[in-house]
């Protein structure tokens, strides 16, 4: 069976000549979608699941660094880049594949011999690349979550609260229930600390989508979303209270 593969870059001309050499070079290679940027490339990974992806590091929307990020585990990852000695190291301590612009036909060749000694294992863990790159924005920005069966992208800034129960993480969106496959604790590390709070141990509300605030008879705080009602525990009522 032939590999699958997706290209993304956010230059046109850069991602057809890429194309092109791939057919020269890898003829069995079967590139099943080409993206313009990082939000693309992630629904495309998601959709189609292929073996392999070629990402450019900068592109709008999700850098290839974020995207490998968010679907580690998912395909092998060739990252293309611009000539940046910081970066190329990082590549070569972590083992990763990477091609540098302009590509070229020797280097596209090695890339290919070392994919294909891998397609049978596993895909590499990158959990770890983005340490060697400190001014990498961390923010999470687009979240996969379970819908009818099927995984779909939504934006984080599309959410109102996230709220966690024994076995699941929910994202409530004008009303509507995401499933997510991420802990609470997990989430909140990821999402920026300006834009959403915890208000309770389970927990987790967009500042910007808080309607109302008000307190009940037995003094407690109560966050007022919509037609949603959500208890602000003792230790997190601080965060409300005028000076």
């Amino acid at each position: 069976m032939r590999p699958s593969a997706i290209i993304a870059d956010d230059e046109p001309a850069l991602r057809e000549y890429l194309f092109k050499l791939l057919n020269e070079n890898w003829p069995d290679l079967n590139i099943i979608h080409q993206a313009n940027n990082g939000v693309e490339a992630l629904k495309s990974i998601i959709k189609h699941q292929p073996e392999i992806a070629f990402l450019d590091i900068n592109m709008p929307g999700l850098s290839g660094l974020e995207v490998a990020e968010q679907c580690k585990g998912e395909c092998h990852i060739v990252f293309i880049t611009a000539y940046d000695q910081y970066a190329i190291e990082a590549f070569e301590n972590e083992a990763i594949d990477y091609l540098l612009k302009p590509v070229n036909r020797e280097r596209l060749l090695e890339t290919r011999k070392r994919i294909e000694a891998r397609l049978e294992n596993r895909p590499q863990n990158l959990s770890q690349l983005l340490s060697h790159f400190p001014d990498q924005k961390r923010e999470l920005k687009w979240l996969k979550v379970v819908h009818q069966k099927e995984v779909i992208l939504i934006n984080v800034d599309d959410v109102d609260y996230f709220r966690s129960s024994d076995k699941y993480t929910s994202a409530y969106i004008k009303g509507k229930e995401h499933i997510l496959r991420s802990s609470l604790k997990k989430l909140e590390s990821q999402l920026d600390p300006n834009q959403f709070w915890r208000i309770h141990r389970s927990t987790l509300v967009k500042v910007t989508a808080i309607e109302s605030i008000t307190k009940t008879l037995s003094g407690q705080l109560m966050i007022n979303i919509g037609k949603h009602k959500l208890p602000v525990s003792r230790a997190y009522q601080g965060l409300f209270k005028q000076d």
